[in-house]
């Protein structure tokens, strides 16, 4: 039986824990060719530890804590450290021998800021929340991300859902508030499992391209604009699916936020090139910045501000959380910039 946690208050994060090394090259070379690395840099990678690092980083006025699987090993110790310096409660990050931690080589453009990666799936691949303490949780929201990249939850067992299903099914149970994400890849066995997750997610927080897969629809041509019609339609089909509350969609053009009580736009930023030094986790300071406003209470339009503004200051670092402010800062960059006009 859900019970009711409207009084209490923090973000559980939980999932993809990732030493992300950001660096920034002159371009991107086809195979068998050489480019120059300009710039390198450790950092903090995978949604819950990016949305908790973002969140710590705006001033977020409630308790952060991280759920995930580490090796022991030195890129494990790093992380726990690191959380533990932002104020991030580290009880339920799990360390385990013969396992290595997870790390992703992010390549990132300069002049472009577009990004490749290449991941090491590494502890992550064996996390299945089991231990995860959600009855005795005095938090309000839960956040699980990656969906498709958290290989034993991504897994479908006999009744046809995914362990991620099940893990949020017990955080709903439990009377969380769920926040789910999921990542861009090309693994189309495991829609079926992510979609099996659907009733059992609140708000459902993914960019265009993860919506365009999950409902099985085109919302952008390629190299061309947002589809805005098509975008919103998405939104509609995950929650006839199961989302319970909003589903909300991201992208370079902005965001929009749908619930069964309406639709809400948010065009991004007008941020001119100088500001822009690498998009790596832009989308997990956006959902970072949409998760701030919805802890508080806040209307989907401010929410969706939050977002974009998060987003914005993402940008003006190479790695993901560098170049978070709190949050007064991060708002003012839209009375800096203004924001873009759609077309």
């Amino acid at each position: 039986m859900r019970e009711n946690k409207s009084s209490s208050s923090g973000l559980l994060a939980a999932g993809n824990f990732i030493v992300d090394h950001v660096k920034l090259i002159d371009y991107y070379p086809a195979e068998e060719m050489l480019a120059s690395i300009l710039e390198e840099h450790s950092s903090n990678g995978g949604g819950p530890y990016n949305v908790l690092m973002d969140l710590a980083r705006m001033g977020a006025p409630f308790s952060l804590a991280a759920v995930g699987l580490l090796g022991r090993d030195p890129a494990g110790d790093w992380i726990v450290e690191d959380c533990r310096k932002h104020g991030i409660d580290t009880t339920q990050l799990e360390r385990r021998e013969g396992i290595g931690t997870s790390y992703t080589d992010a390549f990132t453009v300069a002049s472009t800021g577009r990004r490749t990666f290449f991941h090491h799936r590494g502890a992550n691949a064996a996390f299945t929340g089991a231990e995860t303490a959600l009855e005795t949780s005095t938090a309000r929201l839960f956040y699980l991300g990656y969906l498709m990249l958290l290989d034993t939850l991504d897994e479908s067992g006999p009744d046809g859902r995914s362990g991620a299903s099940h893990l949020l099914e017990r955080a709903s149970n439990a009377g969380l508030t769920t926040v789910a994400d999921m990542v861009s890849v090309s693994r189309t066995e495991l829609l079926a499992g992510a979609r099996s997750a659907l009733p059992w997610i609140d708000h459902f927080i993914l960019n265009e391209i993860e919506a365009g897969q999950l409902s099985s629809r085109v919302l952008r041509a390629p190299g061309g604009s947002l589809d805005r019609k098509a975008t919103e339609e998405a939104a509609q089909a995950l929650l006839e699916a199961g989302v319970r509350q909003t589903v909300t969609i991201h992208a370079v053009e902005g965001a929009v936020s749908v619930s069964r009580q309406g639709v809400t736009w948010q065009a991004s930023l007008n941020l001119p090139q100088s500001c822009l030094r690498g998009a790596t986790g832009a989308g997990d300071a956006f959902a970072a910045g949409w998760i701030l406003g919805l802890h508080e209470g806040l209307e989907p339009a401010l929410g969706l501000k939050y977002g974009v503004c998060a987003a914005a200051a993402c940008l003006s670092d190479p790695t993901p959380s560098g170049g978070l402010k709190p949050l007064a800062e991060c708002l003012a960059l839209a009375d800096e910039h203004g924001i873009r006009e759609w077309e």
